[in-house]
């Protein structure tokens, strides 16, 4: 079986802040690389929230194009409040995916949407920041993929250093 694969663009990303939240979530859940446009990010020096130091592991490229960035057999996924966008809630993601994220002062180009093989929208009363979009689709790919994750072994792995606490059973 082929393991499915993720990629994500960030459009012109406003700040090192978003982007290190968002190399955080591409190491929680298994991103194999972020691709970014724009001059704005690279005007910092260090990934202030990636406290995973996932940019070790994850690559972070700026390109000029993110259709140029999209890997062989990605479907095209931009996440964008645009009229007539599918709800995340519906949609179903494909196996291998380019999830497109536009900047929080702005919104990916049409020419991009017009090449998307979706859109998608996270329904919520207002627009959410870049890193917490990030997260939001990562999630519920993991939680329609119908994986099983779960157990004190992924907790044990996965919490802080500092984490010991348990659950009483009754």
């Amino acid at each position: 079986m082929n393991k499915s694969t993720v990629s994500i663009g960030l459009t012109n990303p406003k700040s090192p802040t978003n982007v290190g939240a968002v190399m955080r979530a591409a190491g929680c859940f298994d991103v194999e690389a972020v691709y970014y446009t724009g001059k704005r990010y690279q005007r910092a020096a260090k990934f202030d929230t990636d406290t995973q130091n996932a940019c070790n592991d994850i690559p972070l490229e700026n390109v000029e194009c993110l259709l140029a960035a999209v890997p062989e057999n990605a479907k095209i996924v931009c996440v964008e409040l645009a009229l007539g966008a599918t709800s995340l809630t519906e949609y179903q993601h494909p196996e291998n995916a380019f999830y497109i994220f536009g900047p929080e002062d702005n919104s990916i180009s049409q020419q991009v949407i017009d090449r998307a093989d979706a859109v998608v929208y996270i329904p919520s009363k207002s627009c959410l920041n870049l890193a917490a979009s990030v997260n939001v689709v990562l999630y519920d790919r993991l939680a329609k993929s119908g994986t099983q994750f779960q157990g004190d072994d992924l907790i044990l792995q996965a919490r802080d250093q500092n984490n010991r606490i348990k659950v009483k059973k009754a």
